[in-house]
């Protein structure tokens, strides 16, 4: 009996394990020296779409306090399993890397409001009220990106903001250590 639920145990503790790993595995973390591929994109592409790609990102943000001290993560990731192709140029690779760094610049400026208002205050209930105004920022500059550049069809737009990103990921370098 106890070797079943020894094994019993085992035998969870390893599919636990493993759909962790394989959770995992279904998203990158922003780095500036990984770029994303058409092999990331991982889900089929809907049937009825006139849209060439679809690239999924998530900016996650914890935190926890321990008597006066508040400890925060903040992770910025794209999702495999949720980002689609069905037009599979460089050109379009370039665009959708721009929602993703599009992203990365809001986990940035989510970490300096977090740190900046750390300084000042000790009062976590404000956190996530700092979280929720960054993130609809991002999702305000995520449409303004795709219609500027109508989803990459403007090259003139997509151009320009190729430049702006690159731009903004420089001006919050000193915050993309989260």
């Amino acid at each position: 009996m106890k070797i079943q639920k020894l094994l019993s145990v085992f035998f969870f503790a390893i599919l636990f394990l493993s759909f962790k790993e394989k959770r995992n595995e279904d998203y990158i973390p922003w780095n500036s020296n990984r770029k994303l591929n058409w092999d990331d994109f991982k889900m089929a592409t809907p049937a009825k779409t006139s849209d060439a790609a679809l690239t999924t990102t998530y900016v996650g943000f914890s935190f926890s306090r321990n008597r006066d001290e508040i400890k925060f993560d903040i992770e910025c990731k794209f999702q495999k399993s949720r980002s689609w192709v069905r037009v599979n140029t460089e050109y379009i690779l370039k665009h959708e890397q721009g929602h993703f760094d599009i992203a990365e610049i809001f986990a940035r400026k989510l970490n300096k409001e977090i740190i900046t208002f750390l300084a000042k205050s000790k009062q976590h209930e404000e956190l996530n009220k700092i979280y929720t105004k960054v993130m609809k920022e991002k999702s305000d500059l995520q449409q303004q990106y795709d219609d500027e550049t109508n989803h990459s069809i403007n090259k003139t737009q997509q151009a320009s903001w190729n430049k702006k990103i690159e731009v903004m990921l420089e001006e919050l370098k000193e915050y993309g250590d989260y």
